[in-house]
């Protein structure tokens, strides 16, 4: 159900009551019933209702159906909690493990622009640094040993860094030889891209 505001949006309060009755109409798709239905097990009310004479539910019964209900919801929530869990666990991979003085990599995913000094974010490198694991904090947490510009806080998720492998013999790059001008040896600055 939508419900308009005005567009200065002070009129809210007023629809208010509306929201929270849409609410608790609504089936949800787990429980097959509405959040009202669930809890007093009658729907909510529209308006006004002409009372049928006759005797009313006893107070035992209605417990009694409550109860039901609630275990009927509780048990369809559990199913449907267990069915995500299965889901999810599908695609999560075991965490690696962490020791002090580990060196690693911060993935920069959630990072702002403004925090890596970029103006597209496509231009970010995707991992940056190279820090040191400073203390184990929990077992998918992590204590890093960052500098004080990167303002990030310095407890991190092990899903947010990366292991740093040493290069493999013969897959560094040799830097060209200095070239030697008046026997001192000097380099040819192509560009100077930052300072």
């Amino acid at each position: 159900m939508r419900i308009y505001i005005n567009y200065r949006q002070n009129n809210w309060s007023e629809w208010l009551a509306t929201a929270e009755f849409a609410f608790n109409n609504k089936v949800h798709t787990a429980t097959k019933m509405s959040p009202f239905q669930a809890n007093y097990g009658r729907e909510p009310r529209i308006g006004f209702d002409i009372r049928k004479k006759g005797k009313n539910v006893k107070v035992e019964e209605f417990a009694r159906e409550i109860k039901e209900r609630h275990k009927e919801t509780r048990a369809a929530l559990v199913k449907l909690q267990e069915e995500m869990k299965r889901q999810t666990d599908r695609s999560r991979k075991e965490a690696e493990k962490y020791r002090v003085g580990d060196k690693v990599l911060i993935n920069t995913k959630n990072f702002s622009m403004e925090l890596m000094k970029r103006v597209t974010k496509k231009l970010i490198e995707k991992l940056i640094g190279l820090y040191v694991v400073k203390k184990i904090v929990l077992e998918n947490t992590v204590e890093l040993e960052l500098p004080a510009l990167l303002r990030i806080h310095l407890v991190v998720n092990v899903r947010r860094i990366v292991k740093y492998r040493e290069q493999v013999e013969g897959q560094k790059k040799i830097p060209l030889p200095p070239v030697k001008v008046a026997g001192e040896k000097e380099y040819k600055v192509e560009e100077i891209l930052d300072r």
